[in-house]
């Protein structure tokens, strides 16, 4: 063994161990590995970086600030709506969830289609009365199966098709991967909504993450085109049930109505006060086609309140109360609205005070969305409410507005919360920017990493992600973690050493069979993929997987398929995939829960990715 092959093996085996033993970040091991090399003599300095300009990675990048797109705009909940069944049983629920969340993950970052869909899945356990964790373990399994389907769907495919690029052979197409992605992800969502749900652990709920801030009252308007128009107060809190939401008042031709007949129909142009938490916001305003009074533009002719009623009849008139002239606003210096919640400290200038008297939206250019007081309820329209210190505000407006506000009014902003309003216009532009993008590469008009920048560029262009939004999109570790460990693999070819552990795999276990080198490289790589973060094993693998193909004479592709695949099968660990992580606090889990889900899914991997590998990939 030459001794540029026994570096490259001391610093393989020192970043394995350092992925495995996780007291530092992944992206850092990588770049120590890097560098390693770099010192090493293995990679040449001139070429240490050029990871950072490949095409695998400005597509992961692309694709997460487009992710992103899909998620702000509300695209993603109106799916949700269209195709999860509403009053379905527990096998039909939980196939629809598991295939929504690998649909969402054939096209985005795995981790965000999970995000959007976790309340989703919550709100799902409470209906068919299981504990939490049991629809959050299958969703997280599903997401991560979808994502092997397409070329974009996970940073491994990306890693595998930039290998057979740098092979010579070029790299893989966006569906290449569906034949049998497709039919492991299938047997894979089958077995768990059948039957393997019931091996999930009924854990008792950790935690969610976030925090608790109490219900808001807020004012949403119906427009003419909302499904709420036309429907009496008790079919549209029917409707907003799942979400926990409330109606506690009506407003109607500026005459507002507490404690209003169940019975009375809404009509367009009806403004209702409506009790929810937080994160229950966005969906209080899909589901029905509503909107928040204060993000609508203030017409000129909006005048006083004409009273308030007790019921159908009573009216009283307000007091002489200033109105601010909202036309006035000043414009966002930066282009961004953003949404945050603050509090009101003790001894604020705001005690006592109603966004009216303080001129919220002409001073400061923003808007008071909604506002939680603990325990107390007020009745008043909500741009009059007098704020009291310990009170939560939801403001929309540009960031550097709210920041003076909070600095001017001695507010302090809150644990971050991403709260997205829905959009539907920009909800179309997000979905036609991805498809179009997807289109592009996948009949080869463009190459994947142009075609998805200029899906990028389009969506900055269109606010569909604000530029100043569009880096906060990238997770940045993992364009490092991938940019450093392709050079460290280019590394493992140029000595040689990939071939000499192929050769070695082959000859003391596979013993020269094509099929149980194939099976062999599947399984060593779900292996390490359960330990070890996904990208960073099919980075390591891919050297592997083309130097034993090419020791056994036989197509390469099949090879970096099962790297592919078993590089996404990660459901024995929390740590072997973000998004079995997400789930440990929610689904209140332990380290050894993942696996009696995990291992027999793992098997039916095995089971039908194999066949599928020889079938669709001839050896």
């Amino acid at each position: 063994m030459k001794p540029e092959q026994l570096l490259i093996l001391a610093i393989l085996a020192a970043t394995v161990g350092a992925f495995l033993w996780g007291r530092w970040r992944h992206d850092m091991v990588a770049a120590g590995a890097l560098l390693a090399c770099v010192l090493g003599g293995l990679v040449e300095p001139g070429d240490a970086f050029a990871g950072f300009g490949h095409p695998a990675v400005i597509t992961v990048a692309c694709v997460l600030v487009l992710s992103r797109g899909l998620q702000t705009s509300g695209a993603v909940d109106a799916l949700a709506r269209a195709i999860l069944p509403a009053k379905a049983g527990r096998t039909l629920s939980l196939a629809a969830l598991m295939g929504l969340g690998a649909l969402l993950s054939s096209v985005m970052n795995n981790v965000g289609a999970m995000a959007l869909l976790m309340p989703v899945a919550i709100h799902l356990s409470d209906r068919l009365g299981l504990a939490p964790g049991q629809i959050l373990m299958p969703l997280a399994f599903g997401t991560i199966l979808g994502g092997m389907t397409t070329l974009i769907g996970t940073p491994p495919n990306l890693i595998v098709s930039g290998f057979r690029a740098a092979a010579g052979q070029g790299g893989f197409a966006m569906f290449d991967f569906t034949p049998v992605g497709l039919a492991v992800a299938l047997a894979g969502i089958l077995l768990v909504a059948l039957v393997g749900w019931r091996l999930v652990p009924a854990r008792k709920q950790a935690g969610i993450e976030g925090f608790e801030s109490g219900a808001y009252i807020t004012e949403v308007r119906v427009p003419e085109d909302s499904k709420a128009a036309g429907l009496r107060l008790r079919e549209i809190e029917e409707a907003l049930a799942d979400v926990d939401a409330q109606i506690v008042g009506v407003v109607h031709k500026e005459v507002r109505l507490i404690a209003a007949n169940p019975g009375r129909m809404v009509h367009a142009g009806d403004i209702l006060m409506i009790e929810a938490e937080a994160d229950s916001l966005p969906d209080v305003l899909s589901i029905l086609g509503l909107k928040l009074e204060e993000a609508v533009k203030p017409e000129k002719t909006d005048g006083p309140e004409a009273g308030t009623q007790s019921g159908p009849q009573a009216a009283t008139k307000p007091g002489d109360e200033r109105e601010e002239d909202e036309d006035k606003a000043p414009a966002a210096k930066s282009g961004e609205i953003v949404l945050m919640e603050l509090a009101a400290l003790p001894g604020s200038p705001l005690a006592g005070r109603s966004a009216t008297d303080i001129m919220l939206r002409t001073r400061y250019g923003i808007n008071l969305l909604a506002l939680s007081r603990e325990g107390r309820r007020s009745m008043k329209r909500l741009r009059r409410i007098a704020i009291q210190p310990g009170d939560l505000l939801l403001l929309q407006g540009p960031p550097e507005s709210i920041a003076e506000f909070a600095a001017d009014k001695g507010c302090v902003p809150l644990a971050a919360r991403e709260l997205y309003i829905p959009d539907r216009r920009k909800a179309w532009e997000a979905v036609s920017i991805m498809v179009l993008a997807i289109v592009v590469a996948a009949f080869d008009v463009l190459p994947a990493a142009v075609a998805f920048a200029l899906g990028v560029l389009a969506s900055m262009v269109l606010s569909t992600v604000p530029p100043r939004a569009v880096y906060d999109a990238i997770d940045w570790p993992i364009v490092v973690l991938l940019a450093s460990m392709i050079p460290v693999a280019g590394a493992m070819e140029a000595t040689g050493t990939a071939d000499l552990i192929a050769r070695l795999l082959m000859d003391n276990v596979a013993q020269g069979h094509a099929v149980a080198g194939l099976l062999l490289i599947l399984v060593v790589t779900m292996c390490l993929s359960d330990l070890m973060n996904n990208a960073a094993t099919a980075a390591v693998m891919c050297p592997i997987a083309i130097g034993t193909a090419s020791a056994l004479g036989v197509n390469a592709d099949a090879f970096l398929m099962a790297v592919a695949i078993g590089a996404s099968c990660a459901f024995l660990t929390p740590i072997g995939h973000q998004n079995n992580t997400l789930i440990l606090g929610p689904g209140g889990f332990g380290f050894g829960d993942y696996w009696k889900l995990g291992l027999p899914l793992e098997i039916v991997v095995v089971a039908v990715g194999v066949p599928m590998l020889l079938w669709a990939w001839p050896l």
